[in-house]
């Protein structure tokens, strides 16, 4: 199986160089917010038909918000929500457009290969 993930800060449109798991291996669980300077992000994981290198087709993508205080490395992670209008409102216009574009040039025949309903996450 492929997998691939993006964490986007929650009001940009390009990710970040970091996966999820870089993020927030080494953070603990906030158990009381106050004093907390707490940054909002989106991990995007994207599934896939193939090898871990190369997908042949997308089958399914999950997404959760996600807080970090960078400072104090404490945050908290959402569950993962995969139905699609979930997904559709929780991702920006722009960022639909990145991720859209990134599936579709970076593994062209993985693209071509994936359902519809699977392509209709990133319209809008």
């Amino acid at each position: 199986m492929w997998k691939r993930n993006f964490v986007f800060r929650a009001d940009e449109a390009v990710p970040l160089p970091h996966t999820e798991n870089e993020l927030f291996h080494e953070t603990d669980p906030a158990l009381d917010s106050s004093g907390l300077q707490m940054d909002t992000y989106l991990s995007v994981w994207l599934q896939g038909e193939g090898d871990e290198q190369v997908p042949t087709a997308y089958t399914m993508m999950y997404v959760r918000t996600a807080t970090l205080d960078p400072v104090k490395k404490v945050g908290f992670l959402q569950p993962l929500q995969a139905r699609t209008h979930q997904i559709k409102m929780m991702l920006s216009g722009q960022q639909k457009v990145y991720l859209r574009d990134w599936l579709s040039k970076t593994f062209p025949q993985a693209w071509e290969e994936s359902d519809e309903h699977f392509q209709a996450i990133f319209s809008d």
